[in-house]
């Protein structure tokens, strides 16, 4: 390795201990790229139908641009927020133990919606499966509009 690309990966490898682990991770990868090859073999994240990632970053930005469509209020902030209170951004969470649990109908998904609400607030387009992150998502903020004029008017369970 030529003495100036010893220099420059000591400084990355200093900034990355500096900064710590996470950085690492991500600092790590463009070490290791020194050929075009090895920068042509790394895997790209999946994506949904609608060519978003798939990702809690891009289920949240596919159920917005529905919900831009079907004039259902909303924004990024409002929906992560309460994601990560009733899930933590599982997509299978599914809570056993309350009180609709109890009744047998268990909260699925993203947000937590029981299958009857899922069902009365669907909206066209989207999956049926109430574990379909975009559907849970757009289900859930459709009901948070009509009860409470928008999800991010929601900061507890709802």
């Amino acid at each position: 390795m030529p003495a100036t690309a010893q220099s420059r990966r000591a400084r990355l490898v200093r900034r990355v201990v500096l900064a710590g682990t996470g950085a690492a991770i991500i600092a790590l990868p463009v070490v290791s790229a020194t050929t075009a090859s090895a920068a042509t073999t790394s895997t790209t994240a999946s994506t949904t139908l609608a060519g978003y990632p798939n990702t809690l970053d891009g289920w949240i930005r596919e159920s917005l641009a529905i919900m831009a469509q079907k004039g259902i209020p909303g924004t990024y902030n409002g929906i992560y927020r309460n994601v990560i209170r009733e899930s933590s951004g599982n997509q299978y969470a599914i809570n056993n133990w309350d009180s609709n649990a109890a009744a047998g109908t268990p909260s699925k998904g993203l947000l937590q919606v029981i299958d009857p609400t899922f069902n009365a607030y669907h909206v066209a387009g989207t999956s049926y499966d109430p574990y379909d992150p975009v559907a849970n998502i757009t289900a859930a903020c459709n009901y948070a509009a009509a009860v409470y004029g928008s999800i991010d008017n929601v900061y507890g369970a709802y």
